[in-house]
């Protein structure tokens, strides 16, 4: 049994704010809502209430809403037309498709004076004889029933004949309620005996498939039986949803090595051709936005979320992280990942050793030959070794230096000299 709650109410009136007390609408339909309750209490302002395609059997617990103008109670299970003379600003009924047979019923709405529309279309009342007139006649403030408005002539010849039409209407009414009271009883008794006996050990899905089959009548109980089969169903869809979501992907083993996990479903081309790099082509969808995938890469591993759901692959060797990158095709919206290999080291073709270079020399002898003397002579040339004197030093940084290297000539390098009337004082320390 669903029930009115505050929760459910704020949730409806979100564009309020979530504040009940100034609530002027609210619509609470299709909540398999079963009684009309709190309403009343938490929300004093209502002027629309809208509670179509609930379960609700009885009208109560409206009667403080002074400003009500419209009600929708529209598919449920209505069977009585009661509670609403103190609803002093109601201007719209609308009881379509319930199971209103006490057509006499209507007759708590005379003091309703601001009623101006009334719709029962689909109740068991409208199969009676003159049930127009009946309603015309019983409620004169009345413009519109049932979507057709009431002319004059229609409301005289109503309050003319309303005394002869409503005896006939009670005698339709008694034959209908005497129905109704053994359909209520069979249809109790057959509903309980299906499911204690029928229902019990089946299968739920032939269960269903059984049950959505079978031909049913027009009453308060098939709802209900209706409704308590759609929540079975729902059940079992949300019972195989926390199946699926209770089972949790190991992502690594107890090693520490990491699983190929590919969640997703997703196709996928792993290249490892390319002699310094890997590429990991993923088929990713192509108008699905960026902002859904998040790329993890690592020196071992690979990860990709992809909609919450994680493709992970283990990569043979080290990758370098900082220079890999993720790139998305705009053409085919693929997830492009080039992941460049860790300590490789890159030979050149053709490549030219290096010599050792000599040891330099402070200075070198050349053995010159004089063609015409005949002897051998020796010459010596002086080589250049060490850094160039603009070089800084700072082998000689930490060293006292007694003066230093620069000094301004415009400055006199001279010490002064002291006043004749000085007289050193030996307890004072010299000036550094």
């Amino acid at each position: 049994m669903v029930k009115i709650t505050v929760d459910l109410v704020r949730k409806k009136a979100e564009h309020h704010d979530c504040l009940l007390a100034p609530l002027e609408e609210i619509a609470l339909h299709q909540e398999n809502i079963e009684k009309i309750e709190y309403l009343q209490d938490w929300c004093p302002k209502l002027k629309i209430l809208l509670m179509q395609s609930n379960l609700i059997a009885k009208i109560e617990n409206l009667n403080k809403l002074k400003h009500l103008t419209y009600l929708n109670l529209a598919l449920n299970n209505i069977e009585v037309i009661e509670n609403l003379e103190r609803c002093e600003s109601l201007q719209k009924l609308d009881l379509t498709l319930n199971f209103i047979g006490d057509i006499v019923s209507v007759e708590s709405l005379k003091d309703n004076y601001n009623l101006e529309n009334l719709y029962l279309t689909g109740n068991p009342c409208t199969d009676y004889e003159n049930y127009r007139d009946f309603v015309i006649g019983t409620i004169p403030q009345l413009n519109s029933l049932d979507g057709r408005d009431i002319e004059r002539s229609d409301r005289i010849k109503a309050l003319q004949n309303l005394p002869i039409i409503k005896s006939d209407i009670i005698f339709e009414q008694q034959i209908y309620m005497g129905q109704r009271k053994v359909q209520k009883t069979r249809l109790d008794r057959d509903i309980q005996d299906k499911w204690e006996n029928l229902y019990k050990d089946m299968d739920p899905e032939e269960r269903n498939k059984k049950f959505w089959a079978e031909k049913t009548e027009h009453a308060p109980e098939v709802r209900y039986e209706i409704e308590r089969m759609r929540q079975l169903k729902l059940k079992s869809c949300e019972t195989n949803d926390k199946k699926e979501e209770k089972r949790e992907y190991r992502l690594f083993t107890n090693d520490g090595r990491p699983f190929n996990i590919n969640q997703p479903k997703i196709d996928f081309k792993f290249n490892v051709e390319e002699p310094n790099k890997y590429i990991l082509d993923l088929a990713v969808y192509k108008h699905l936005d960026t902002s859904l995938l998040d790329v993890d890469i690592q020196p071992n591993y690979v990860r990709v979320i992809i909609k919450n759901k994680i493709f992970q692959l283990h990569l043979p060797d080290d990758v370098d992280t900082t220079n890999s990158k993720a790139e998305r095709s705009q053409i085919t919206g693929h997830l492009v990942i080039t992941m460049p290999k860790a300590n490789i080291l890159i030979v050149k073709k053709n490549s030219i050793p290096q010599r050792n270079k000599p040891t330099p020399q402070p200075y070198t002898e050349h053995k010159v030959k004089d063609c015409q003397k005949g002897a051998v002579q020796s010459k010596r040339e002086l080589l250049e070794i060490g850094p160039p004197d603009n070089v800084l030093d700072l082998s000689k940084m930490t060293l006292t230096k007694s003066k230093p290297d620069y000094i301004n000539p415009r400055f006199s390098v001279g010490c002064k000299q002291p006043s004749p009337d000085f007289v050193d004082n030996p307890e004072v320390p010299d000036l550094i």
